[in-house]
């Protein structure tokens, strides 16, 4: 399978020889890997961060991408090192959650632990499993080799408590909380996913809580968002709509609400931290 892309996703950062000598196992298996950095900035140790990262990134790749995913506080312990296949995608990584909501948007997956020690590195540490089987793992997949060769089939994988969303019967209060703190201070919100339907009314779909499967439409212009005591009226299509400096509340890239600054740092100027509650009024 010449050319196949492998997507790295870790909390390694880029001042480190971590993500390199992965990249040099691979290659030393499979020299026409392709590789993509979707990013080694994550949190250290933030399974949540990586698993929403990976939900809204693995979508935009190519069929047959194997996403290699290295978020891993348990190294060494009891923790599984898994491959997983879903669709046209496979992923590689430890079963800490780190896969939870790509799981649970897939349906049916093919799952199997890496215990099969012949597509390990032949000496394996405590402390750098990304190197020594993960990464292994994926170049093999990389190279042709069929998912089950991997090791024994498994289910019942870890899975992340859900963000909060809840939304009340009457369709006027949505609760959730803030999920995500981007590069730019930007207030990224578990309420999604919502799409525009023309100036005024957005399509929402919840991607997360009791809700899932119930759809509604909503009036941007009706929605007032509150955050740390902050309240901010209405829905805005982009930070053009607004002054620099001011406060804004719009759907992201992801269909995610969130709160910014257009210009500036929301996150440090409303003092809000990843898990405070958001809540929405629609109407009156």
């Amino acid at each position: 399978m010449a050319g196949r892309t492998i997507a790295l996703l870790t909390d390694f950062g880029i001042e480190d020889i971590y993500v390199g000598v992965m990249k040099g196992v691979m290659l030393s298996i499979h020299a026409d890997c392709h590789f993509v950095d979707i990013t080694h900035q994550i949190q250290p140790q933030s399974v949540r961060d990586a698993a929403f990262d990976l939900l809204n990134a693995y979508q935009y790749f190519p069929q047959e991408t194997i996403f290699l995913v290295v978020v891993d506080p348990g190294v060494g312990s009891h923790r599984r090192p898994i491959a997983v296949q879903h669709n046209d995608y496979s992923f590689v990584a430890p079963d800490n959650g780190v896969l939870s909501y790509v799981i649970g948007e897939s349906g049916n997956i093919n799952a199997v632990q890496l215990d099969n020690a012949q597509y390990h590195l032949p000496k394996t540490s405590n402390t750098f499993h990304g190197r020594d089987i993960f990464a292994p793992a994926a170049a093999h997949l990389a190279k042709g080799l069929p998912l089950d060769e991997l090791g024994t089939k498994c289910n019942d994988l870890v899975k992340l408590p859900e963000p909060v969303l809840a939304i009340d019967a009457t369709h006027t209060h949505i609760t959730g909380e803030v999920l995500r703190i981007d590069h730019f201070g930007n207030i990224i919100t578990s309420i999604g996913k919502l799409d525009w339907q023309d100036d005024n009314q957005l399509r929402f779909a919840p991607r997360f809580g009791r809700q899932q499967a119930e759809t509604i439409v909503l009036a941007s212009d009706q929605m007032t968002v509150q955050v740390n005591q902050q309240h901010i009226a209405g829905v805005c299509r982009t930070y053009s709509d607004i002054s620099s400096g001011e406060l804004v509340v719009l759907i992201g890239s992801n269909g995610h609400l969130e709160v910014a600054i257009n210009q500036g740092n929301a996150a440090a100027n409303l003092k809000v931290a990843v898990g405070d509650r958001v809540d929405v009024q629609i109407g009156s």
